[in-house]
């Protein structure tokens, strides 16, 4: 199961309110350092963490993402993906669309970030990716600016995650499409009760086992139980302006594509 890393600023007006950190309540302003601890510790098996964790089903889930995204080869494609350090999602949409596709990768945690260099690097990717340390909820780029955005795994470690959806809505063009990869709720039967044992009892497990600390898994895991329900996600992002705001299961819903369009 693939986490991401995503930002917010402290110092905000509304910096004490609180505000959900796995099971946990903590100070909105707090979050953040909070969640960047969690990455800088898990940066390093992050890859490996992820096919251990989901058997490595976030492979698929990422090539169904990317396929949804409208990226093809012989046309000009500039792509933004946050919360994306480690640049999984990067690279198959830098390959997808071929070298006139410009892929931004946005990650607020430089930990992740300087994974994801040393990989493009690997790759020989490095002439149409850009590794960017930056806010989720304020995006430094002009509006109007992508054909595409994505986010996998990363909108649950927001803490104002309308302002990352309205930053969304901000910086696309017009016919730009938002897609964001996230855990859902499971709906067959006997799978959701295999499915909570796997997360809170052998995730954690596997973390301490291979990266030596189980606590980030066991916050990450959380974090996905606390997580706002499909529907209710579908209608905060067609409150930020997008349009044919919908989501698709996959994997009996362990995960969801959400979409919406700036129409």
């Amino acid at each position: 199961m693939s986490f991401a890393s995503a930002g917010n600023p402290a110092g905000k007006p509304d910096a004490d309110k609180d505000i959900d950190f796995g099971f946990s309540r903590v100070r909105l302003g707090e979050k953040q350092d909070l969640v960047d601890d969690v990455f800088h510790k898990v940066a390093g098996k992050y890859d490996l963490m992820n096919d251990l964790m989901s058997v490595g089903l976030h492979r698929a889930w990422k090539d169904v993402l990317v396929s949804m995204t409208g990226v093809r080869k012989g046309r000009d494609f500039r792509h933004l993906d946050v919360a994306g350090g480690t640049g999984d999602v990067a690279f198959r949409i830098a390959e997808a669309g071929g070298p006139r596709t410009h892929v931004d990768v946005l990650d607020i945690n430089p930990d992740m970030l300087a994974v994801g260099r040393e990989r493009a690097e690997k790759r020989g990717l490095t002439g149409q990716l850009d590794f960017i340390e930056a806010n989720a909820e304020e995006l430094p780029f002009p509006d109007k600016t992508f054909d595409a955005y994505t986010i996998a795994f990363g909108i649950r470690n927001v803490p104002r995650r309308e302002k990352a959806l309205s930053e969304a809505y901000r910086v696309l063009k017009r016919g730009g499409r938002f897609l964001c990869l996230e855990f859902s709720m499971v709906d067959v039967p006997v799978l959701d009760e295999f499915y909570r044992a796997w997360s809170f009892g052998a995730i954690p497990a596997i973390g301490k086992a291979v990266a030596g600390d189980g606590e980030p898994y066991r916050y990450l895991v959380e974090s996905i139980a606390e997580f706002p329900s499909p529907a209710i996600f579908r209608n905060m992002i067609a409150s930020a302006g997008f349009r044919r705001a919908s989501f698709t299961r996959l994997t009996g819903g362990i995960v969801a594509i959400h979409s919406g369009w700036k129409l």
